[in-house]
């Protein structure tokens, strides 16, 4: 890492003061990660703090973040580099005549009319950066076999100008919802983490730290509500952002208890689909003046 971090409690301290609340294993994985050299790749539902890792990763080494978005379709071109065409074409336009091709065809093919997207950005920085390829599960194998290269040597092959290889070792992350089982030949090259929704007394330290002011006891209600709800079936059960978020929502309210009404009106902050709506309006409900006792689940 960029200030170098000597063991796992380190890495956990400074995740800690970037905001993120690790897990002993995630800790671990980070440190290995930085001293092996190896790229890791981050499994587990939507919601979890997987691409937050990376953020917070980035934060507690004061290193560049760089990331790359997935989705299905992309390629090359989006991910690794394309030529800029246009610059290519007012360069032959302008020296043709004068130049002859053959010394305008190697010129075009420079460093000038390249266009670097994260992947070759990742490893052309000259200071070590976190690389985050975000949600890879969303490409497609031929997407992963590219990527090879770069997570094997961290270099990239660039017919046109050859080899270009990693200035400083980045620092890479794969993140995947696990919608598709991934190649071995990626899994082989990557460390692996599998991160879950906390539990009770986890969700409610990361609560805690994002949202202080949030009475004790109001937070711990929200925590328990919010684990209820990740029992049902849903589409998509509340996230870790969206708890902090329906906590701060709670303090900008004014709110000294989660009762029914204040449930029902603040319940968009955690449940985003309109189906889950009546789910959990109808499995869930709480009392005025209860306690996680006036839950309802069924």
């Amino acid at each position: 890492m960029g200030s170098e971090l000597q063991s796992v409690e380190e890495v956990k301290e400074a995740l800690a003061g970037s905001g993120y609340l690790a897990g002993e294993s995630a800790a671990l994985v980070a440190f290995l990660a930085s001293r092996l050299g190896k790229p890791v790749l981050v499994e587990g539902p939507a919601g979890v703090g997987k691409t937050e890792l990376a953020k917070a990763l980035a934060r507690a080494t004061e290193r560049k973040l760089i990331r790359l978005q997935c989705y299905e379709g992309l390629d090359e071109a989006k991910a690794l580099y394309e030529w800029n065409y246009r610059k290519q074409l007012l360069r032959i336009q302008t020296e043709a005549a004068d130049t002859g091709w053959e010394t305008v065809k190697d010129d075009i093919f420079g460093e000038e009319f390249l266009l670097s997207r994260p992947l070759l950005q990742g490893i052309a920085e000259e200071e070590p950066v976190v690389l985050l390829i975000d949600e890879i599960d969303k490409t497609d194998q031929e997407f992963e076999a590219m990527l090879l290269e770069v997570l094997s040597d961290f270099q990239i092959s660039i017919p046109e100008l050859g080899v270009v290889k990693a200035k400083s070792q980045p620092l890479v992350l794969l993140t995947s919802n696990n919608s598709r089982e991934l190649t071995e030949a990626l899994k082989r090259r990557c460390l692996y983490l599998w991160l879950d929704y906390p539990d009770a007394k986890r969700e409610l330290e990361i609560v805690r730290l994002h949202a202080p002011e949030l009475d004790e006891t109001l937070a711990r209600r929200l925590v328990e509500i919010v684990q209820m709800v990740r029992q049902l079936d849903l589409k998509k059960p509340p996230s870790i952002a969206e708890s902090i978020d329906w906590a701060r929502a709670l303090l900008l309210l004014g709110a000294e208890d989660i009762d029914q009404e204040m449930f029902e009106k603040t319940l968009t902050t955690i449940v985003k689909h309109r189906s889950d709506l009546d789910t959990v309006a109808e499995r869930v409900g709480v009392k005025l003046g209860d306690g996680i006792g006036g839950l309802k689940t069924g």
